[in-house]
């Protein structure tokens, strides 16, 4: 799992998925093998960095034909977290007809931080621009259906602090609510720094779990990948 902190900024809330890792798997039409690829990237260099080691993988490939969605704060924590850059390229096979349909399947699935390469062997038979659509987009389709999905989701920050004596207690009853514990400090008090989907309810449960005598400390927000 992994974790971008921002800063202060709007309530914005953005719901949106990647992989856990890479996938691959190969498709054929009318002996036409389509070897398809979708790996992770965080940012546009990424992406074609990952594009470029697949052209290098498979140079007997007719075409390598690409799509990726990336998001545009990558690196930037002053960005606005709900603009993506898209891009695909069709890699010399007629226009619309690869790059456009995969770039569309990931779009329909919500995915954010992704990119796909499909290279293409071609078989001696043409399939035509709906057929040529229909495979690109299928592969990815294919290759997408052996991915583990991460949510990726708003989380506030928290800092609460405590005697030494109840941390550990109120940490296990935390982390049994779903609450993400990025870290704890100790010097004379200990400092617990969490993540958590909803400031209101959790300062509730603080409260009741420390009989009022902890109160949390808002500390900006951050966007975490979360299994499902």
């Amino acid at each position: 799992m992994w974790w971008t902190v921002w800063p202060h900024e709007s309530d914005r809330v953005t719901l949106l998925r990647t992989i856990a890792s890479r996938v691959e798997c190969e498709t054929e039409v009318k002996k036409s093998r389509f070897v398809a690829v979708v790996d992770r990237a965080s940012t546009e260099a990424e992406a074609r960095a990952v594009i470029a080691a697949a052209r290098k993988a498979d140079p007997a490939a007719g075409h390598h034909c690409s799509a990726f969605i990336v998001d545009s704060s990558a690196g930037d924590p002053l960005a606005d977290p709900m603009q993506s850059i898209e891009r695909s390229n069709d890699d010399g096979e007629p226009s619309g007809t690869a790059g456009t349909p995969m770039l569309e399947v990931l779009r329909g699935h919500h995915l954010t931080n992704v990119v796909a390469v499909v290279s293409r062997y071609f078989g001696g038979t043409k399939l035509g621009t709906g057929g040529l659509a229909r495979a690109y987009g299928g592969a990815v389709t294919e290759a997408l259906s052996q991915a583990m999905f991460l949510t990726r989701e708003r989380r506030e920050i928290m800092t609460l602090e405590f005697d030494h004596a109840e941390v550990g207690r109120v940490e296990s009853e935390l982390r049994g609510h779903g609450v993400l514990v990025l870290g704890t400090s100790y010097g004379a008090s200990a400092v617990l720094t969490v993540a958590v989907p909803d400031a209101d309810s959790t300062a509730a449960l603080i409260a009741s779990l420390t009989a009022g005598r902890v109160v949390p400390v808002l500390d900006g927000h951050m966007y975490a990948e979360i299994p499902g």
